[in-house]
């Protein structure tokens, strides 16, 4: 699943869908640096609080989402102020790749759970895994914050693939493996410390 990732993010176009540069981003860059400084964080706007002004609330529309929407653009920020998160590639390779881990562990506790016995349903079941994860964390943010949908789909197609190639290898792998195992610490007996030599 890493190495599927990595390669959708840095060989194919996949990774970047939907993603823009920011038009004279060096102005914005300066505005942000001025206006947030140092208070890194997620950021919402507009905001949609109440003014405490009577007359800014009548000229603004300040309280109607709707009115606020139609009069000023909308989206989520997330900032990281000068110096607080310096480049490092390699430790971002390392936490994907722990987090990704963390991922094929669980899906192939869940096959281990089952009582699946076709290559092609073990397969499957891995694959309903990332297509639930890849609806669960991209439809989410598409609906509520706008985010793009080439780029919403090119994550989902990400995820999905990952998780078919994980499964791929997951039923090649424990082929002769039994699955449904009276409890999950006989089948990861079963799975890890019988396999050792």
């Amino acid at each position: 699943m890493f190495f599927w990732t990595f390669a959708a993010y840095t060989l194919l176009p996949l990774g970047n869908i939907g993603i823009r540069s920011l038009p004279d981003e060096a102005a914005v860059l300066r505005v942000l640096q001025h206006s947030i400084a140092e208070h890194s964080g997620a950021y919402l706007f507009p905001g949609f609080r109440q003014s405490s002004n009577p007359s800014d609330k009548k000229a603004e529309g300040a309280g109607d989402p709707a009115a606020i929407v139609a009069r000023y653009p909308s989206g989520i920020l997330i900032y990281n102020a000068a110096g607080t998160r310096p480049f490092e590639w390699f430790r971002w390779l390392f936490v994907d790749f722990v987090i990704e881990l963390a991922e094929v562990v669980i899906a192939v506790f869940l096959l281990g759970l089952t009582r699946l016995t076709t290559f092609v349903a073990r397969v499957s079941f891995v694959l309903l895994i990332g297509v639930v994860v890849g609806i669960a964390t991209n439809l989410s943010y598409w609906n509520w914050f706008g985010f793009p949908w080439n780029y919403t789909l090119g994550l989902m197609f990400i995820q999905v693939v990952g998780f078919l190639s994980a499964g791929l290898i997951a039923a090649l792998v424990l082929r002769k493996q039994t699955f449904g195992a009276k409890t999950p610490g006989s089948f990861l007996q079963k799975l890890f410390w019988e396999r050792l030599p």
